[in-house]
């Protein structure tokens, strides 16, 4: 199984009505300018305190700027048991860039 999902499968998905947590990373000035709606701020560095504001059962997708720090917050999670993780190619940049316009870049 593959530990990435593209923002036009993640569209689809969303669109579908699959129940998905969404997992914003970034830090709260970031997530002022911008956001997928829905989504849930767990900065990373508050990841580790924060593991029970998770649901291991839930598919959980996580984003960040571009792709990065979002990466090493999936590699934790599957760290500590979360078995469907997937993070989010490209962050909220390619979301704005190929899915919402609306979005801001920064």
């Amino acid at each position: 199984m593959g530990y990435t999902i593209t923002v036009q499968e993640l569209k689809a998905r969303m669109d579908k009505g699959d129940k998905i947590f969404l997992l914003d990373v970034r830090e709260p000035h970031e997530y002022a300018i911008a956001k997928i709606e829905g989504s849930s701020l767990i900065p990373l560095g508050q990841l580790p305190s924060s593991l029970k504001q998770l649901d291991r059962g839930s598919e959980i997708v996580a984003y960040c700027h571009k792709g990065m720090r979002s990466a090493d917050a999936v590699g934790f999670l599957l760290q500590q048991g979360f078995p469907n993780v997937k993070n989010l190619i490209g962050g909220i940049e390619s979301w704005s860039i190929e899915i919402d316009h609306g979005v801001p870049r920064y």
